[in-house]
């Protein structure tokens, strides 16, 4: 493929400016668990239209705009590539087709197929020419088009991509951002619903971040490719299409820190990417019965702004943490083991973890009974106060 000018011009600026069981009532309260579903994997009708906004471009920003999560990320791709001449993006089906998700739809034809580049069918071969390119001075963002197809790619992710930067002693960077769709609920089939968050937050050299809204998803992408060290973006695709708004003036806060998404007293939940509406349903259902639980949206996974989530667990003396990953060998075991150094005098109960179970993904028809639901947070929240407040 050929490439633009590698003598083009950098921006000046290298940064963003700166329902319960049956004794709690009927599964009805899920109902306040927004979790948008499609029968495939287009964005709905009615969200077609570009995210276009203006943002970033020397025009004023755009006002505060409702956009789903896969719009968000789309506007942030568009805003990067009319900003960077070096940034461009590379996957399967990304071009003409938009992405199976629909994340880059109209991106080709508005940047060129230079710019935005169908590759072949081969993910080693893929990160394997992406890092050339971020050795070269170019930002590529590569897009994984399911969560199960990484793995061919995870040898060079690991043992080179993390390893650049620590190998020349800090002499050449690798700018180069993965976008990776994980998680469930989608109703898929073997290898689309797979959580190997903890896989790539165990190896050095790796950012690992999720975000969970509309406004986060815009935000933690363009922070991302901003960034000189390269970041896996987990993308939670059951809530590309949760619609959020977005503001293009008032960036979110470091893409890689944790955030307190609900205020509460008396239990703490923290999770990340697509288990913090389930979270925030789960404690607004406790709400009814007179719980205040507060909910930290984990964010970035590497590196874990374990501060803000002891601080939280101090302040309300409970803690548990979801993911839809395996509790087994599960990140949520490091955010125990974080919390217990730095809060364990603090504590009126043990850490509790919810979580997949230790088993391959099941069938989509059984999934619902492998996902951390609100019932699920619940019983756990009241297994913690099983334990006499200190």
């Amino acid at each position: 493929m050929t490439l633009m000018n590698h003598g083009q011009a950098r921006r000046a600026d290298s940064h963003p400016a700166s329902p319960r069981s049956s004794r709690h009532g009927s599964r009805g309260g899920r109902a306040a668990e927004p979790t948008p579903t499609s029968p495939d994997v287009a964005v709905p009708p009615g969200e077609e239209e570009t995210a276009d906004h203006g943002a970033d471009t020397g025009e004023q920003p755009a006002p505060p705009r409702e956009l789903v999560l896969a719009k968000a990320i789309n506007a942030a791709l568009r805003d990067e590539l009319t900003e960077d001449a070096k940034t461009l993006l590379i996957g399967e089906d990304i071009g003409a087709l938009g992405g199976v998700f629909r994340v880059t739809e109209g991106l080709q034809k508005e940047f060129g197929p230079q710019r935005v580049v169908d590759s072949p069918l081969a993910e080693s071969g893929i990160i394997g020419t992406s890092i050339g390119m971020a050795m070269r001075g170019y930002r590529p963002v590569v897009e994984i088009q399911f969560d199960g197809f990484v793995f061919p790619a995870f040898n060079q992710i690991t043992t080179q991509l993390a390893k650049i930067r620590s190998r020349t002693l800090g002499k050449v960077a690798a700018p180069l951002t993965i976008r990776l769709p994980y998680g469930g609920s989608i109703g898929s089939i073997e290898h689309h619903s797979e959580s190997p968050e903890a896989l790539f937050a165990h190896t050095a050299g790796l950012r690992v971040i999720t975000p969970s809204n509309a406004h986060d998803a815009y935000w933690m992408t363009r922070q991302a490719i901003r960034c000189d060290d390269p970041v896996i973006i987990l993308e939670p695709k059951r809530r590309y299409w949760l619609k959020g708004l977005v503001d293009f003036s008032t960036p979110a806060q470091d893409a890689f820190t944790a955030q307190v998404v609900r205020e509460g007293t008396d239990a703490t939940i923290a999770c990340y990417g697509p288990l913090v509406p389930v979270a925030l349903a789960a404690a607004q259902v406790a709400a009814e019965d007179g719980r205040s639980i507060e909910v930290v949206d984990v964010r970035s996974i590497s590196p874990l702004d374990d501060e803000t989530i002891a601080r939280s667990a101090a302040k309300t003396q409970r803690l548990v943490v979801a993911h839809e990953a395996p509790t087994f060998g599960g990140f949520g075991a490091e955010i125990a083991a974080r919390v217990g150094e730095r809060a364990h005098h603090r504590l009126a109960a043990p850490v509790l973890r919810v979580g997949g179970f230790h088993m391959p993904y099941p069938p989509s028809q059984q999934e619902h009974r492998y996902l951390p639901d609100i019932d699920r947070m619940l019983e756990a929240v009241d297994r913690s106060f099983s334990y006499p407040r200190r």
